[in-house]
């Protein structure tokens, strides 16, 4: 049995194609390897993509997707991909359609562009829960259609990063779609906690000892403290449960914003990169290169590693499935 191809687009520092590959531990659990290798990786951000190549050993294409033409890209069996979901419209026409606001919106249909011209057996695309409602709720089921009509039976859901081992209560919208002629219908992992006083706490990301620069001055919590009523901020997190989402201005966070912080021994803080890593579920392992500022918006961008794991197990087992079905029809061919 042939190993599966990966090729990633947008793939940031790697938290996708991480929990593709399995093969790490967190928090004292081992996460199998998976029958996946990445062979080709996309992301214009200079600094993620410096830091997914020194976790990953591929050289990652630094190109805007838009100039990469599908028949430059290796064969794969898998596409998976982030896209932004920010710039999408709907045009006013019958029926409608989905439109684009500015530059980012078209992102997902160069996705849709390499999926119609390199047909590979599935894809793997996420985004934020925002996406559920985007437009009114007219422009994801546009979305689904555009992946739909590239030539896929796609199924999606909603996904509660805590409820499958990660310190961090994020919410992301995963879509799976299986090339039609497989004929298959993909059945989404069971979360693996139900009860939420067994989610994994943020506790068990936090250091012992953090360096002075990461807490906030007296005069930022006078200032926080003399609006706070009126606000509602100041997200300090209780460390016995999972963290608040983590965002990719980590670095720009302020105690008058609703990014989660600590309060410890009388004193604000923000979270350290390596906190930021362990809340997200990467392994101790994965190296954290770069700037804080660099670091902040790469882990913050990224999707937990776990999380995809198990998207990942349940993707390799339906179509090591379909292979033993269908092992005797010669046009089917999975590696």
């Amino acid at each position: 049995m042939e190993r599966l191809k990966v090729a990633s687009l947008f793939c940031g520092c790697g938290g996708t194609d991480l929990g593709l590959l399995g093969g790490f531990i967190f928090n004292n659990s081992h996460y199998e390897t998976n029958e996946m290798d990445i062979i080709y990786a996309n992301d214009i951000d200079e600094n993620a993509c410096s830091i997914f190549e020194e976790n990953f050993g591929i050289i990652t294409d630094r190109r805007d997707v838009r100039e990469i033409t599908a028949s430059e890209l290796p064969d794969f069996d898998i596409l998976t991909g982030g896209f932004p979901c920010q710039s999408f419209s709907i045009v006013a026409q019958n029926p409608k359609r989905l439109g684009v606001k500015d530059d980012k919106g078209k992102l997902f249909f160069e996705m849709c562009r390499i999926l119609k011209d390199k047909q590979p057996l599935c894809f793997i695309a996420e985004n934020v829960k925002g996406i559920l409602s985007a437009n009114k709720g007219e422009a994801f089921p546009l979305i689904i259609k555009e992946f739909e009509e590239s030539g896929y039976r796609v199924e999606y859901k909603l996904m509660n990063s805590a409820q499958y081992g990660v310190p961090q209560k994020r919410e992301r919208v995963i879509i799976v779609g299986f090339r039609n002629d497989l004929d298959a219908s993909f059945v989404f992992p069971n979360p693996v906690i139900t009860c939420e006083d067994e989610y994994i706490p943020l506790s068990i990301a936090l250091e012992k000892s953090v360096p002075e620069k990461y807490f906030f001055s007296e005069r930022a919590v006078r200032g926080m403290m003399k609006n706070r009523d009126n606000m509602n901020k100041g997200r300090a997190q209780d460390i016995s449960k999972p963290c608040n989402t983590v965002g990719s201005h980590l670095a720009k966070v302020s105690l008058n914003s609703t990014d989660p912080v600590l309060f410890e021994n009388g004193r604000y803080r923000r979270f350290t990169p390596r906190e930021v890593a362990r809340i997200q579920s990467f392994p101790e392992t994965f190296i954290l290169s770069g700037s804080d500022s660099a670091l902040y918006r790469a882990l913050g961008n990224a999707i937990p590693p776990i999380l995809l794991w198990y998207v990942a197990r349940a993707v390799e087992s339906q179509l090591f499935q379909i292979e033993s079905n269908k092992s005797k029809n010669c046009n089917l061919k999975i590696g």
